[in-house]
């Protein structure tokens, strides 16, 4: 049955046109009055609906039962990226998504190529939440992640300013230095319901001061293995290390 994502509160028994985005692809699909389809708003469970109208450009539906149903990781997992260039981030984004992921932190990291700021920053992050969205259509998710706006890693106001103390989740940051320890058994000391920060860089990797001051405000450096992997792979590869599909 078709998924669509709302950005309005549903409610059994509410009537309303679905949003632009949501109306195309309905017509996209050819789909007629009486026809049944599945909503979600974000806040948990889905809703049975009916298509109720379809006009030229909108349609009208009818919001049936509230199913209570979660198809969420039992660990949150938190990326935090240094941002890939051209369409690799959309593709992290994407696949992040469909395997769980509870939030992406995009970061402007030293050897990043991709530098966005301002108005052009921000539709980036909307950009991303669209994939994001999409993604939790696909494939059966009632919760999208959040993806938070472009921060630069250090600096005036930087991301890892802002990462003193231990807080509630457990840190980790993926490093290529020899001797250190894998993601799976540093996972293994915590709970495997707590929440985990992860650390990855962009295609050049974190510079050597940015891991050291992850390190110094709490992340374990922690590897993936023998193989260098892309910075898209590796950022995914954390998240299925930890449990996060």
């Amino acid at each position: 049955m078709p998924r669509f994502h709302c950005s309005v509160p549903l409610s059994t028994g509410a009537a309303f046109a679905l949003p632009p985005g949501a109306a195309r692809h309905v017509q996209v699909l050819r789909m007629q009055p009486g026809d049944a389809l599945t909503l979600f708003d974000g806040a948990g469970g889905e809703y049975e609906a009916t298509i109720e109208r379809m006009g030229r450009s909108d349609v009208s539906v009818t919001v049936g039962a509230h199913h209570p149903v979660e198809r969420e990781a039992t660990r949150a997992v938190h990326l935090a990226v240094g941002m890939p260039a051209n369409e690799r981030m959309d593709w992290l984004v994407e696949k992040a998504t469909e395997l769980g992921v509870a939030s992406i932190q995009p970061l402007a990291t030293a050897h990043g190529v991709l530098r966005l700021s301002g108005e052009r920053a921000e539709k980036k992050r909307a950009h991303w939440e669209a994939i994001a969205i999409a993604a939790c259509e696909q494939c059966g998710r009632n919760r999208v992640p959040v993806i938070h706006p472009v921060r630069s890693f250090s600096g005036n106001s930087g991301w890892i300013d802002a990462q003193q103390g231990e807080g509630a989740a457990a840190r980790f940051v993926l490093s290529l230095a020899e001797g250190t320890q894998g993601i799976a058994t540093a996972a293994a000391a915590h709970a495997p319901d707590r929440d985990v920060r992860v650390l990855s860089g962009p295609e050049g990797g974190l510079s050597a001061a940015e891991e050291q001051e992850a390190i110094a405000r709490g992340f374990a450096p922690v590897t993936l293995g023998l193989r260098v992997l892309r910075a898209e792979t590796a950022a995914l590869a954390a998240l299925v290390s930890l449990g996060g599909a």
